[in-house]
């Protein structure tokens, strides 16, 4: 029995108006794509024009140019071996393979400087240069960077080069993976899309309170009251 029919049937009209709005974020009626889909885009590409570390990077490593290393770095098999080989001659470096090991000698600063030039045109979009350059797919050559300079601050980390490895690891952790990650976004200013922003975060507010406010009134128009 309905203890209070228009607290009971408000709640459910809200309730009804909150599925209507749920349905219609869920069509794909922006650009093609539904609600969730267009601000994960919008935020991804917010997000990308503020993580660009590139050229800062490059700065902190110039000082490594003119130093050389020599190590063995283990990858995963032969095939890895070959393609990663072919990153590191392109930096300048001497490699051997053998295997799924790389026997590299080469100027450290050159090396990454490499893959920071790598990486800047997948920032950029610009994959079609990467694939060009080493023959197969530009994903798979971000990937391949990734791999061998976790190997290269390893071998490099057994050799208590640790200001080196250091370097590496700032290479892979604010140059590739973002590069890898946000490739094919267009990265935007947030202060060019401040309105939607902030619309989607008060709306986000709004509507989580919307859904709580129905039920309640469902259930207090239906008796059950919280009681101490």
């Amino acid at each position: 029995m309905i203890a209070n029919k228009k607290e009971f049937y408000g709640g459910f009209a809200l309730l009804g108006a909150f599925i209507v709005t749920l349905a219609i974020i869920f069509s794909p009626i922006f650009k093609g794509h539904n609600g969730l889909e267009y601000m994960d885009a919008l935020y991804n590409s917010i997000s990308k024009g503020s993580a660009y570390y590139i050229p800062d990077v490059l700065k902190e490593t110039s000082q490594f140019k003119g130093q050389s290393i020599s190590v063995t770095v283990d990858l995963r098999n032969a095939k890895q071996a070959q393609e990663n080989g072919l990153l590191f001659r392109k930096g300048g470096a001497s490699v051997t393979v053998a295997g799924p090991s790389l026997r590299i000698k080469g100027d450290l600063g050159e090396i990454l400087a490499n893959a920071l030039d790598d990486a800047d045109e997948m920032y950029q979009n610009k994959g079609d240069a990467i694939s060009k350059k080493y023959g197969y797919d530009e994903r798979q050559v971000l990937f391949n960077w990734w791999k061998a300079l976790n190997a290269l601050e390893k071998a490099l980390t057994k050799q208590k080069k640790f200001k080196e490895a250091k370097a590496v690891a700032l290479v892979v952790k604010k140059a590739v993976e973002p590069s890898y990650n946000y490739y094919t976004i267009e990265p935007q200013k947030i202060t060019d899309r401040m309105g939607v922003v902030i619309f989607s975060l008060v709306f986000y507010v709004i509507y989580t309170l919307w859904y709580g406010f129905a039920v309640m009134y469902m259930f207090e128009g239906w008796g059950m009251r919280l009681e101490h």
